[in-house]
Formats: structure tokens, C-alpha cells, sequence
């Protein structure tokens, strides 16, 4: 028995297209579970899952992470598989995954995007810098991502499944993998099993969403400081860019108090934007479109969103939980 979890939050359109994928999997219907957590909906996205043959599930809002905790422990296989309300997995997505369950010493498995709205040049964009990430990940990894990921269902009641504390979707799937790894299981990433995503198409959104990754990003790695390294998808300049981002924003509100800093400001634009050159020049060559271009601004713009997130990460999950516990 496979067991398929997708938690959803007032996503009456896209769930749609996510359960009727699903119907179509290249695997045996009597031995495959679909359960969807409807994390406190309030729009018509009850009545679309219940005209499904899928198992619903209400619970009250309380964040991704615990509906899809909430999923997995009413789930009955011995592989548990997640994606996202705004995914589609390809027909043979299941299949895929299972047949990578090649020794008991693995303990999840995950793979890549697709896209659906190529229309859209952020869009395209996006979806183009994760290829890169996911072309240069190998096999065996330290991360898997939960909009296309599995889980032996032991292994998450070992661990104890994803952390409800992440209140957002940002950093419990990074925070799940590493738990996975120390507990000495092997985490295994294929590219080519895939499902497809409508990617963001709004820049405002999207640096919402990074201001979002940022913020979350700081508990992530006050639970886990060892991996502020890096990981198998994240590397050294994700970590630097946030910071210089807001550097850059300090000597420039500086320089209007002391104009010897605008050599400072302008140095650190300059660095920022070069440490966007690699991702974007790759991008052209791959695509043979200029068009990719429009990633320079993007991931300069996304620094200065994930740095101002981290600064509000900082305040909270540090400086305010310092002085609650002193006040205690």
C-alpha cells in the first residue's frame, strides 16, 4: 500500500487538477491511498476533494507542515508520498518513486519540477534556476523537497514527522531531511521523477515569498547550525547574499550621514549583482533566449527580500525568545 498526502488551504482550482493526475497514476488503484488534508479552507475546496474517491480530512489552520503530519499518521502504506495542491504529477510519478526503494537503509526519496505556465518570463525564470540546482544534485542527497517527496512511514514515526512549528511553507521540508539523515537513513533524489508546477508570475508575490524563505530560514538553522554550510540544494552564496543584500541597505542609508560610504554601497551592488552572473549566463546558453536576462534583476531584487526576512527572523526567533526565556 502507497499512501499519497496532499495538504491544501483554500486551493479549490488547482486541487482539481492535482487529484485528477493522481487518478491517472500507472499503478495498481487497490494498492494506492490518496489522502487530502484540507487545512482549514474556507472557500469551496471541501465540496471539489469530496467529488473524488480519495480520503478528506478537516482539520483547523494550522500550517502545512501538521496537515501533512495529520495525513500521514491516518495513512495505512508503508511508503508515504507528498506533493503539493498546485502540483501535477506526471502518470508514472508513483512508479518512479517506488522502484528507487532499493535497500531498507533508504529512508525517503524525491524528485524535480516541471513547469505549467511557460508563459510567464518569472515563471520560466524560476523554474530555470531550480533546474540548475536539481541538474548539479546528485543521487544520494541531504535534501528533498515535499512538493514531490516520500517517506517510508517508520522512518517518519522514528523522527516524528515534520515540525508543526513551522507555521509556513518555508524550511520543514529542509528541517525534515536533515532529522532523516542523522538518524543514519539515505535520502535519494531523481530528477527525472517530476511533477509539474504553475510557478510564480507575480514579482511582488515572489519576493513575498522569499522575504517569507528568509524569515523561516533562521529558526531552520537555529535547530540546526551545522548545516549553515550548506546543503545539497542551498550553497555558499545563497548564505552570503542576504547579508551583503543588507549591508548594501546599511552604508546606503549610512551615506546620507557620512557620504565616505558610497564607495562601500556601490561595491557591494556591483558584488551582488556579478554573484547573479553564473545562474543567469548558464540560463542563456541552456535556453539560447537573451530573454533570461531578466534573472539579474529578479535574484538581486530576491537578496534584498530574503535578508530583510532574516532580519525579522532574527528579532523573532532570537532576540524576543531571549527575553521571554529571561523573563521566565
Amino acid at each position: 500500500m502507497i499512501s499519497i498526502i496532499i495538504p491544501v488551504y483554500n486551493n479549490e482550482k488547482a486541487v482539481a487538477l492535482c487529484l485528477q493526475a493522481l487518478m491517472k497514476q500507472n499503478f495498481a488503484s487497490n494498492s494506492l491511498e490518496i489522502i487530502v488534508v484540507d487545512d482549514g479552507s474556507t472557500d469551496n475546496t471541501a465540496d471539489v476533494v469530496k467529488k473524488h474517491p480519495v480520503k478528506y480530512i478537516y482539520q483547523g489552520n494550522a500550517g502545512p507542515a501538521a496537515a501533512r503530519n495529520t495525513g500521514w499518521r491516518a495513512a495505512s502504506g508503508e511508503i508515504i508520498c507528498f506533493t503539493d495542491s498546485d502540483c501535477i504529477p506526471e502518470k508514472n510519478w508513483v512508479e518512479k518513486i517506488v522502484c528507487r526503494y532499493t535497500s531498507d537503509d533508504i529512508g525517503g526519496v524525491g524528485g524535480s519540477y516541471g513547469i505549467t505556465n511557460k508563459n510567464s518570463l518569472l515563471a520560466r525564470c524560476i523554474h530555470e534556476e531550480i533546474v540548475q540546482r536539481h541538474t548539479r544534485t546528485s543521487s544520494e542527497t541531504d535534501y528533498l523537497g515535499s512538493f514531490n517527496l516520500s517517506y517510508r512511514k517508520k522512518v517518519l514515526e522514528e523522527v516524528g514527522g515534520f515540525n508543526k512549528s513551522f507555521r509556513q511553507p518555508s524550511g520543514e521540508d529542509n528541517d525534515l531531511s536533515y532529522r532523516v539523515k542523522k538518524a543514519g537513513y539515505k535520502l535519494i533524489f531523481d530528477k527525472d521523477i517530476k511533477v509539474s508546477h504553475c510557478h510564480q508570475a507575480n514579482l511582488i508575490k515572489y519576493l513575498k515569498e522569499q522575504y517569507r524563505h528568509g524569515y523561516w530560514r533562521v529558526k531552520l538553522y537555529k535547530l540546526h547550525p551545522d548545516m549553515t554550510k550548506g546543503d545539497s540544494y542551498a550553497g555558499i552564496s545563497d548564505f552570503v547574499q542576504p547579508p551583503l543584500a543588507m549591508a548594501i541597505t546599511g552604508t546606503t542609508i549610512a551615506f546620507f550621514f557620512y557620504q565616505s560610504l558610497f564607495f562601500f554601497s556601490c561595491s557591494g551592488a556591483v558584488l551582488l549583482l556579478v554573484l547573479q552572473f553564473p545562474i543567469t549566463l548558464a540560463a542563456i546558453k541552456r535556453n539560447k533566449r537573451y530573454s533570461y536576462l531578466y534573472l539579474l534583476p529578479v535574484l538581486f531584487l530576491r537578496a534584498f527580500a530574503r535578508g530583510f526576512g532574516m532580519l525579522e527572523g532574527i528579532w523573532r526567533f532570537f532576540v524576543l525568545e531571549t527575553l521571554r526565556n529571561e523573563d521566565k
